[in-house]
């Protein structure tokens, strides 16, 4: 009986060590694209936090009646918010002087204007510094990303600079590929410019560990606080072109329907209650 001949496979060294130098080269170029990508955005955020705060205005001392009229109105909030742990005879008392006063006007700032329009917000020096404040985080922001758009765009276009170890759907692909229009690329290979946008939202915990939890790269933290420039307890909860009278008008309004509930009443029909059921 006939043995069975082995068949061998000559494989082309060549070819083999020219295939795993390509793949060299490509690792090496997509470390070249990462790296560098990865390090300039720590690098902007840190200056953008230090920008930030050479640009920060120092907040103006507030007159104590527009103090008052600020802290005036969140003690309304505070009582609706909390009313429940109060009792009936403490609430009713705290209420009736609230909406007493609320409706006569006397926590305003400027009794005299009551029932005028509200004050162009362009002309008032409050609304100004918070939309100069507003214009500054922006354009700490903007500008820098701008660049690196323009850098990424310039010298890293078409490129993929890694591929995740984790099997994706197909509707990440459009997420995960900006810039290279390939149909038949697997959808773990990720962009140059989407692993700028990965970065622009990712990288908050490492500011945070670098400059603090409360640091200015964060991009949401430092529009709330251009937004709203006082910061703090002193903040204004008025915001620009808004009336206060209307404001305490309606806080009168939310108090006069409120249903109070004592968070004690009935106690003891409920604690012997459930000492029954157990």
């Amino acid at each position: 009986m006939a043995e069975a001949t082995a068949q061998t496979l000559h494989r082309d060294q060549a070819l083999l060590h020219y295939n795993r130098r390509r793949r060299k080269e490509a690792d090496l170029i997509s470390y070249w694209i990462l790296f560098p990508i990865t390090v300039v955005m720590i690098l902007t955020g840190i200056l953008r936090h230090y920008a930030t705060i050479l640009m920060q205005t120092k907040p103006k001392r507030q007159d104590i009646k527009a103090l008052r009229e600020q802290r005036s109105l969140l003690r309304g909030i505070n009582l609706r918010t909390n009313a429940s742990v109060l009792s009936p005879a403490s609430f009713q008392a705290r209420k009736d002087y609230l909406v007493s006063a609320y409706q006569s006007g006397a926590f305003l700032k400027d009794p005299d204007s009551r029932g005028q329009p509200a004050p162009n917000p362009m002309t008032d020096p409050a609304g100004m510094e918070a939309m100069m404040g507003m214009m500054k985080g922006n354009m700490a922001m903007i500008i820098p990303q701008t660049l690196i758009m323009s850098w990424i765009n310039a010298f890293f276009s078409g490129y993929v600079v890694l591929k995740l170890p984790f099997p994706l759907t197909i509707r990440f692909k459009s997420m995960l590929q900006s810039g290279v229009a390939t149909r038949d690329l697997d959808v773990r290979w990720v962009s140059s410019l989407s692993w700028y946008f990965l970065n622009l939202f990712g990288l908050q915990s490492v500011f945070a560990y670098i400059l603090g939890d409360d640091n200015a790269a964060n991009q949401m933290a430092q529009q709330m606080s251009y937004v709203n420039p006082g910061g703090g307890a002193t903040a204004n909860i008025f915001g620009p072109g808004q009336d206060p009278d209307k404001l305490f008008l309606s806080e009168a309004e939310n108090l006069e329907v409120l249903e109070h509930q004592w968070i004690l009443d009935g106690v003891e029909k409920r604690l012997l209650r459930r000492i029954s059921a157990s």
